[in-house]
């Protein structure tokens, strides 16, 4: 499973998910968009289309590209994410890294590629990635009933109505 996370070096070094993934070596840390692979997921708030299961295919073969930066800057950052295709945004969730405790849709880079492999259906690998982190099998549990319903769904489409029907649109 290949991870490849772009670390846009705008956070606290000491709290960054990714940077500690990277060295337990479940991440690639990079610094060029030319070392995003080909053909990878692309986790991009931006997308129109939600992270599905019919997208574990893409994830097993080429596998996630992630971005690492501030939320106060993703917008600054969003040149990045034209430069793939295969993007996905996703669903409704709530973040239970300290930082952003209990705030809907601000997660942190493991926590979205944790919800990312869980959606798709590769929960063990998602649950291994959390495990890393004190807070990390919270994550999953605070959202296990929409986990559930997203990896249940047939397609992107079904899984934006999973989440309509949940925040009551």
């Amino acid at each position: 499973m290949k991870i490849v996370v772009y670390h846009a070096e705008e956070c606290d070094r000491k709290k960054c998910t990714s940077l500690k993934l990277g060295r337990k070596g479940k991440f690639k840390i990079v610094n060029s968009l030319n070392q995003i692979p080909r053909g990878a997921l692309v986790l991009n708030p931006f997308a129109e289309k939600a992270v599905s299961p019919e997208d574990r295919d893409m994830v097993l073969r080429r596998g996630i590209a992630a971005l690492d930066c501030s939320w106060k800057r993703v917008r600054k950052s969003s040149v990045i994410f034209q430069t793939a295709r295969n993007h996905r945004a996703l669903p409704f969730l709530v973040a239970a890294n300290p930082t952003n405790y209990g705030r809907p849709c601000i997660l942190s880079t493991a926590e979205a590629v944790a919800a990312t492999l869980y959606i798709v259906g590769l929960k063990d690998i998602a649950s291994d990635i959390m495990s890393y982190f004190k807070w990390g099998p919270h994550f999953i549990d605070l959202n296990r009933e929409l986990l559930e319903a997203y990896s249940r769904a047939s397609d992107s489409s079904e899984v934006v109505e999973i989440q309509k029907k949940f925040i009551g649109g």
